[in-house]
């Protein structure tokens, strides 16, 4: 019964009810009306389905299930959200600071001056504390200096108890401007940020690279399910001239018994290309069952795929491709990035156990009085300066064999950037050149293909005229099948040889557009915030 059978039944029965109890009624009907046409009801109610496999279709599924794009995807927020952290460093920050209370009753030597001795003093207070402050980075012209100021107020109450149990109650309140700089050491608060900053830009050229990479794989897929489909497509071929073949030997032994002898030649080879065939199409459902799993699609679900061959010329100029791959691929970036991350860790090696400053001061009004609202009435100016430093004069050569180590590491990092432009122009070189070479071969042999075509058409006939042997026209099917297969080798590795070479230059010479443009076009990816890094 649909559900409008049976909302007709429950109305009849409503008016007996009183209302709290239909309205219930009525709910939990629809509850489990919407229980029964859930989405996964209705993905069992669709039953198999019949998916049309193309590489647009695969790199879909690919992108919108892999757990991999889910975790890239994941490291790029988490990048973005510890730049946010480092950023909030730079705004004002409120902190209270609460001693509540503090309870002391110890005995402790003290030296007494005026007896040249030590003397036993016994201390018995209670204090209670709390200050307030408000502390601001200071930045100059954008520029982080890593020095703070701060509006504090403290305010304590202080009771000291002596032997007779007298108590004497004081309280206290100070506020005051601070400024604290720190001088000849490295810029924690500017590295922090400009690291984060850094972690973002090479998790967003981590995912680009590994997003490029999943593509770059799913393109492989596609093409070794073309070769599967194509080459049992060769072979149905082969069994259907053969065929046709054994058909026209029957006939001419029928009126010249000399004849019989090539059907028996004919059988044969018509057996060895039936087990050809069964061998393609078990491999065919092997690749489609791995395929389909591979995509996330249901055991029940099948794939339909029909080979597709571009055979459009792509012109690709070896220069601009060198250009492409030195600009658009994020591995020189991340090389950059790594080494200006070592140019900031010699930066803080060199400061760690070095020469170094702290200058503080402070400038407010404070008050001491047994009385607390007397607290703020005529306060006393105060002040502090401090300034305090680190010489370090003696370590046996411990900062010095550091900063030696880490100038090291840079220079790795400079040789590692150095290595890495000569192999790009090496690589991309050498790819281009298989990209033409795999290109004319697939034309040529596109060509060749047309011709055994035709070459095997022709044995048909001169066979069924008596003009040629039997061997002769199986010699042309087996040619005609060989082309065939040379074709789709010399194809698949002319476009495996194209995908490798978008996956060296980030630029797509079929499309004519960057690869993360069109990969942005797709909805795969959201684009780079790059305004968000620059503020």
């Amino acid at each position: 019964m649909d559900l409008v059978g049976r909302c007709q039944i429950v109305g009849k029965r409503l008016a007996a009810w009183p209302l709290p109890g239909a309205v219930l009624l009525v709910f939990l009907i629809f509850l489990v009306e919407g229980m029964a046409l859930s989405p996964r009801t209705l993905m069992a109610q669709e039953g198999p389905r019949t998916i049309e496999v193309t590489l647009g279709t695969m790199a879909d599924l690919v992108m919108s299930s892999s757990f991999s794009v889910r975790r890239l995807r994941l490291d790029v927020e988490r990048e973005r959200e510890n730049l946010r952290a480092q950023r909030a460093r730079l705004r004002s920050s409120v902190d209270l600071d609460l001693t509540v209370p503090a309870f002391r009753m110890t005995s402790e030597p003290r030296w007494n001056s005026d007896l040249q001795r030590n003397e036993i003093i016994q201390e018995n207070t209670r204090r209670w504390e709390g200050e307030l402050s408000i502390r601001q980075p200071l930045i100059l012209f954008g520029y982080p200096t890593n020095g703070y100021f701060s509006f504090n107020n403290r305010v304590y109450r202080y009771n000291q108890i002596d032997d007779e149990g007298h108590s004497g109650v004081e309280y206290y309140n100070r506020y005051y401007i601070s400024y604290t700089q720190p001088l000849f050491q490295a810029n924690r608060l500017k590295n922090d940020l400009e690291q984060a900053e850094l972690g973002l830009r090479e998790a967003r050229l981590e995912f680009n690279s590994d997003i490029v990479g999943i593509l770059s794989a799913v393109s492989e897929g596609y093409h070794e399910l073309l070769d599967e489909y194509y080459t049992r497509s060769i072979r149905r071929d082969m069994v259907a001239h053969l065929e046709r073949a054994l058909g026209i030997a029957r006939e001419l032994a029928r009126s010249d018994s000399v004849r019989s002898m090539d059907v028996s030649q004919i059988q044969i080879e018509l057996a060895n290309a039936r087990e050809q065939l069964q061998g393609a199409e078990s491999s065919v459902r092997l690749l489609s069952s791995y395929v389909k799993q591979e995509l996330g699609l249901a055991e029940t679900d099948s794939i339909a795929f029909q080979p597709e061959f571009r055979l459009d010329p792509v012109p690709i100029d070896m220069e601009q491709a060198i250009q492409f791959a030195t600009e658009l691929t994020p591995r020189l970036r991340q090389l950059d990035i790594g080494l200006r991350n070592r140019q900031i860790w010699l930066d803080e090696t060199r400061s760690r156990g070095g020469f170094r400053v702290y200058l503080n001061m402070s400038y407010g009004r404070e008050r001491l009085d047994p009385h607390f609202d007397r607290l703020w009435v005529h306060p006393e100016n105060s002040y502090t300066i401090n300034i305090r430093a680190f010489l370090p004069l003696w370590d046996w050569g411990g900062r010095k064999a550091r900063v030696k180590a880490t100038e090291v590491a840079l220079e790795q990092a400079r040789l590692r950037i150095e290595e890495a432009e000569l192999d790009i122009v090496s690589g991309v070189r050498n790819e281009v050149l298989n990209v033409r070479d795999r290109e004319n071969r697939t034309l040529s042999m596109r060509d060749n293909l047309s011709l055994a075509r035709q070459v095997a058409e022709t044995g048909f006939q001169q066979y069924q005229a008596g003009a040629i042997t039997v061997q002769d026209l199986l010699l042309s099917l087996r040619r005609e099948s060989d082309t065939a297969e040379n074709f789709l080798e010399a194809y698949v590795a002319w476009r495996e040889s194209l995908t490798r070479l978008q996956s060296r230059t980030f630029y797509s010479f079929e499309r004519g557009e960057p690869v993360m443009e069109w990969i942005a076009a797709e909805g795969w990816i959201e684009d780079m915030e790059e305004e968000e890094l620059e503020r």
